[in-house]
């Protein structure tokens, strides 16, 4: 069976990466962005942002001419037979979502659309709320295409999960897929395309309506924060009784068979692009029905105190911060990405600022640029981790790179004016760092 050619609306974190995998099975791909500068940068190779995996596999296919990148819309939907929207849904000021990007460029697909005679399918890939793909998405499509959904043009959803700093490996390796289709043909032809990518390799599939694959990707999202804030509010239990350690508890209650293990890992709390964005259009979008969340508010709330906590852990630590000189260890929501969407090092140094700390400097190996744009002056930027920890009187560790968990209590003494540290992300031995060190990790206090 030959492979369906593939277009993409929108160059971000979930289109380019999905774009580049499927062109390096050998399926060619037109990309869209509205972002001129990025055209001749990925058409050259080179992605416009920090993704672990990405860059060499978008040179691959650039080279082997199996992806292009383009703003003409119309154009890649003319030349191809299924077209993915993976556009931005941010979020408004009241918190609700933004579907202008969504309403844009499904209007341009239906006047393309117009001028085809073949069977097209468009899949939203965007995070929306409910009703979304068939009431704003189906609806621009017929209007500006004249054509009925179901016959000419197929409509579905598939709710993305990919993790940013993994997102190029869960697209090859993803635990399952969610269709959600307007009727058959759509899901089959969605199902048939996955199945010559994945081949032998087909993961679980699950097949269900439109509205219902909208939901999956909110419930998906809300589940995984409400188990880090549990976590977290388990960790602020764990600080109140001596030698109680929240990793222990953490690992008892993931012995349980109805409770998987992961994201019970206590620390300054989440960030991203999706969380806070997603929990916040889901319980707006419920409000707006007649239902108030209660839960995802509080796991909001939680999520928002662990910053303001872990300063008032480095104040139990050292006393008064005002006039200390304060480093911040990772910038970046997580190691393996740049991106500093909703990062707790933001929220730690705004909490900071508050308290009238303002010698603070930052270190990332990847997001000093694009820390830069999300913080600007509020604090200096290292080059090193040296530079970082150089006189510095107390170190808050936020992101969990790799090269941090090489560092040593030898390296904070080396470097540092008073070695202070704080483990926020629980990557360190506690009992070695304990005894070298004045030392705190989240979820731990040992008064010995």
């Amino acid at each position: 069976m030959d492979k369906p050619k593939i277009s993409i609306a929108g160059c971000g974190y979930v289109g380019l990466v999905t774009a580049s995998v499927l062109a390096s099975r050998g399926f060619n791909v037109i990309a869209t962005t509205i972002i001129e500068d990025h055209i001749d940068l990925i058409n050259s190779g080179q992605a416009p942002f920090y993704e672990e995996g990405l860059d060499d596999v978008l040179k691959q296919v650039i080279k082997e001419n199996k992806l292009m990148v383009t703003s003409d819309n119309q154009m890649a939907v003319l030349n191809t037979d299924i077209t993915f929207i993976s556009v931005g849904t941010p979020m408004r000021e009241d918190n609700s979502i933004d579907l202008s990007f969504i309403n844009t460029v499904s209007k341009e697909i239906g006047k393309a659309l117009a001028k085809k005679k073949d069977f097209h399918l468009v899949v939203n890939r965007s995070t929306a709320v409910p009703g979304t793909t068939r009431n704003l998405i189906g609806k621009n499509l017929i209007q500006k295409s004249s054509k009925q959904l179901g016959k000419a043009i197929g409509l579905g959803m598939q709710p993305e999960f990919l993790r940013e700093g993994s997102s190029v490996y869960d697209t090859f390796h993803p635990n399952r897929l969610i269709i959600g289709e307007f009727d058959k043909k759509s899901g089959d032809t969605l199902e048939n395309m996955w199945r010559l990518f994945y081949e032998d390799r087909f993961p679980p599939i699950e097949r269900m309506n439109i509205e219902s694959a909208e939901l999956v990707k909110y419930a998906n999202n809300s589940f995984l924060c409400t188990k880090i804030s549990f976590a977290n509010e388990f960790a602020n239990f764990a600080e109140l009784i001596p030698n109680v350690d929240v990793n222990d508890v953490m690992k008892g209650i993931g012995l349980d068979e109805r409770i998987n293990p992961k994201f019970f890992r206590a620390g300054v709390g989440f960030g991203g692009s999706c969380f806070h964005k997603d929990l916040s259009a889901i319980k707006k979008w419920a409000r707006n029905l007649g239902f108030n969340s209660k839960v995802l508010q509080a796991v909001l709330d939680l999520n928002e105190n662990q910053a303001i906590h872990i300063v008032d852990v480095a104040e139990e630590l050292i006393g008064n911060l005002i006039n200390k000189k304060i480093s911040i260890l990772g910038l970046s929501f997580k190691p393996g990405t740049d991106d500093m969407r909703e990062a707790p090092s933001i929220r730690v140094i705004n909490e900071l600022r508050k308290r009238n700390v303002t010698d603070i400097i930052g270190y990332d190996p990847k997001a000093k640029e694009s820390a830069e744009e999300a913080i600007g002056d509020k604090i200096k930027y290292a080059k090193s981790i040296e530079e970082a920890l150089k006189n510095s009187e107390c170190t808050l560790l936020i992101t969990d790179w790799d090269e941090f968990k090489e560092l040593t209590p030898d390296d904070y003494k080396k470097h540092m004016k008073t070695p202070n540290l704080i483990d926020g992300r629980r990557i360190y031995d506690y009992d070695k760092f304990n005894k070298e060190l004045n030392f705190r990790a989240m979820g731990r206090i040992n008064l010995e």
